[in-house]
């Protein structure tokens, strides 16, 4: 808006905040691969126009798509943004395009290329770019889970259901034993139909989304919930409470949402005047439960846009997105929800050096990071997926 300076604030940096801006790698989180050729450097000062020049170059063969929480760098070259399955649908919608950039992470890149045709190929710039989250759920400690289940004769009365943030084996899984992967923004049509069709449900592997869903949304009480811990034996849980449970979470996590804090929220409202607090359903219950508005990305952005003019707002998102949203919006007092840096590492491993790299390789017709789900997988996966599309 003319005339009106923006309010941003940076959040201070941390001993990580170098780490997460890509420069260094993070074991437990990053699937530590790295790419094949060289890589041009980050202070070439024509990665621009290399940018440029080769996505021109490919024209209308290639379809780039920009997560939200991308770097600016990368989402100005993105054909279209958007959260994880967005893009996937968005993907789909384009047959005529020969390949597919996902500037996001693994398991976006699976589910696009799933839904997309056999003729087109998915490249993720960056293999390293993994989901902390997707990766605390691997399918043979959910065959275990499931075997578990079975031993007790439950698994016939339970409806496993899968966050999108998981990996296309979590998905065929659920496929495979009559269940639905849901979004943020789905998540109670899935559970409502889940308990159409079972007793309880398995929920995989984001603990936080599937607490808050069936708590807040659905009515059932915290005692409904028991925890389900992959490393212990029987999940650490009696078979007692695996019996009388309705909601089984798994003990997973978003490593950015799961940062945020009760005191986060009490700390912005004491410094903020009138702030109202807005956060993803990743986050904690308690602080769910303490924020005025909570809701999936784009209910995060459509929000912050219909919002009047000198309000002010603590975010609580990943910190690409809430940075960009202040910018877009400089007649509103937009804030971090921590005063501390908060990426996501991995997503952050897509920048602009890899994104021009594997431009310029499909330009010379060279297919780097291509991106496959095994077709029985992928069949499975895809019934999971279209049983979310066709929710009531």
């Amino acid at each position: 808006m003319e005339g009106v300076t923006s309010t941003w604030v940076e959040p201070s940096s941390t001993a990580t905040a170098l780490l997460l801006l890509g420069r260094g790698a993070e074991e437990s989180t990053e699937r530590g691969v790295e790419c094949p050729g060289e890589l041009p450097p980050p202070s070439d000062p024509n990665l621009v126009a290399r940018a440029t020049a080769a996505k021109a170059k490919l024209g209308q063969r290639v379809f780039v798509l920009g997560h939200h929480y991308q770097r600016d760098e990368v989402i100005q070259f993105a054909d279209v943004t958007g959260d994880s399955f967005k893009l996937a649908r968005e993907a789909a919608a384009r047959p005529d395009a020969e390949y597919i950039i996902f500037c996001g992470v693994h398991f976006m890149a699976e589910s696009a290329d799933i839904l997309t045709t056999d003729a087109q190929r998915v490249v993720l710039p960056d293999l390293a770019a993994g989901c902390s989250m997707a990766d605390m759920a691997a399918l043979p400690q959910v065959e275990t889970a499931w075997e578990t289940l079975e031993e007790l004769g439950v698994a016939g009365s339970t409806v496993p259901v899968t966050y999108m943030n998981s990996s296309a084996d979590i998905k065929g899984f659920v496929g495979r034993n009559g269940g639905v992967v849901c979004t943020s923004s789905n998540a109670e049509r899935a559970l409502s139909w889940a308990f159409e069709r079972g007793q309880r449900v398995l929920f995989l592997p984001d603990q936080h989304l599937g607490r808050n869903t069936a708590v807040l949304e659905l009515g059932l009480d915290a005692d409904d919930c028991v925890l389900y811990d992959p490393h212990k034996p029987g999940g650490g849980l009696t078979a007692q409470q695996l019996r009388e449970a309705k909601m089984i979470l798994w003990r997973g996590h978003c490593s950015v949402h799961g940062r945020f804090t009760l005191s986060s929220v009490n700390e912005v409202r004491m410094r903020v005047p009138g702030v109202n607090v807005l956060v993803h359903p990743e986050c904690r219950y308690d602080v769910v439960t303490a924020a005025d508005y909570v809701g999936s990305t784009e209910y995060i952005i459509s929000t912050i846009a219909a919002a009047p003019a000198g309000s002010a707002w603590a975010v609580g998102t990943e910190l690409n997105l809430v940075r960009r949203l202040a910018n877009a919006h400089p007649d509103k007092q937009i804030v971090f929800l921590d005063r501390a840096v908060c990426y996501c590492s991995t997503m952050n491993r897509i920048d602009l050096p890899h994104l021009v790299w594997a431009l310029e390789e499909l330009a010379a017709g060279r297919v780097v990071n291509q991106i496959t789900v095994d077709p029985g997988t992928a069949h499975h996966a895809r019934v999971a997926l279209d049983q979310m599309l066709a929710l009531p």
